[in-house]
This record gives structure tokens, sequence and C-alpha cells, in this order.
């Protein structure tokens, strides 16, 4: 797949973000950046699966700190949760074009 959705919890204001970003790409959603390396979707006759191997750096007061770099999986975001004082990330999917 070309692209992965994310979605961002800000746990201090109570924000929600959406952010779709390229595979080998990065992008920021507040002092995160996100790096995707591959993001792959079961075929249809499976059970509905995305995985995404991502790096996220924080990059809190200008000191930026790699701190989750593995494979996150769509729908058990507690098996591969990205811990964080601040934020929660989940992957919403894989897909091959930005829009889906």
């Amino acid at each position: 797949m070309n692209y992965a959705k994310f979605k961002l919890l800000d746990k201090i204001s109570n924000q929600l973000f959406e952010k779709t970003i390229s595979v080998n790409d990065s992008n920021e959603i507040e002092t995160l950046n996100i790096e995707v390396y591959a993001c792959f979707t079961e075929p249809p006759d499976e059970i509905s699966e995305d995985y995404v191997l991502i790096n996220v750096i924080d990059n809190f007061k200008n000191k930026a700190k790699s701190i989750y770099k593995g494979w996150m999986i769509s729908s058990s975001p507690e098996v591969t949760p990205l811990e964080h004082p601040i934020y929660d990330l989940w992957l919403l999917g894989c897909s091959n074009d930005k829009t889906s």
C-alpha cells in the first residue's frame, strides 16, 4: 500500500488529529515526527487487518528522541502501543490512495 492513515489523541487538550502519510515519507503531528517505512493490508478474503512499520520521533523542546520503532497493528493498538505521557497514536488503515 502507498499510504498509512493515523489518528493521534493529545491527552492534555483532548484534541484528535488525523493524518495520512505516504510510505517512505515522514510527517509531523504536534511534536511527533512519524516516518512510515511500510504499510500492508490483508487480502479481501481474509480478516480485515492493516500493519505499518514506523519510527516515531518526539521533538519536544527541540530535543529529538526516537520513542517508538516497530510494527503497529490497526485492529489491536493495545498489542503494539505508543507509550507516551501526552499522545496516543493509532493506525486507522493502509490504502493506495490518499483519500481512502
